[in-house]
């Protein structure tokens, strides 16, 4: 069973609704804009970064329009310097590639080590749209059901303010 099909099968074991969008390989925001896929602003931006001694490692998401702030994000989660993980880092924790980066991807962490961080705007959300570990899809499901997929995997959603 592939990445996507580990997803899939874990949402459809919680009982959780979802949409899934098949498209052509879309690996930024621009690109799914220019899909037509993030009309309504749902699809998320998916960040794994990492501290400056690569000790922690976080997933932090935010609405997609917004810009990444790395201080503002260092401060709300009491860091050291951030820094994007490399694409090995991204292998080992997330088992996934540049551009397929999601909060849906928790599931492959089985040492539990990322920490997941939802900008307190998403709450606002109806809808949020993730790749599920694989950049020709997109599966929308609602804001409580995305939290608690992320439960599901013996994490906690922290809050912060981007």
């Amino acid at each position: 069973m592939n990445n996507s099909e580990n997803i899939l099968k874990r949402l459809d074991e919680l009982n959780i609704s979802y949409e899934i969008v098949k498209h052509t390989a879309a690996f930024t925001m621009e690109d799914l804009d220019r899909l037509g896929l993030n009309a309504n602003n749902e699809i998320c931006k998916n960040l794994f970064l990492r501290d400056y001694k690569g000790k922690r490692h976080m997933l932090v998401v935010l609405c997609g329009d917004k810009q990444a702030d790395l201080v503002k994000i260092r401060g709300e989660i009491d860091s050291s310097r951030l820094s994007f993980a490399s694409d090995e880092r991204l292998l080992k924790y997330l088992d996934v590639k540049k551009g397929s980066v999601s909060a849906l991807g928790v599931i492959n962490d089985s040492s539990g080590e990322v920490e997941v961080y939802f900008d307190e705007d998403l709450k606002k959300c109806n809808r949020l749209g993730f790749h599920p570990n694989d950049n020709t899809a997109t599966v929308y499901l609602s804001f409580g059901d995305a939290v608690r997929y992320i439960e599901s995997t013996g994490r906690k959603v922290c809050f912060i303010k981007v």
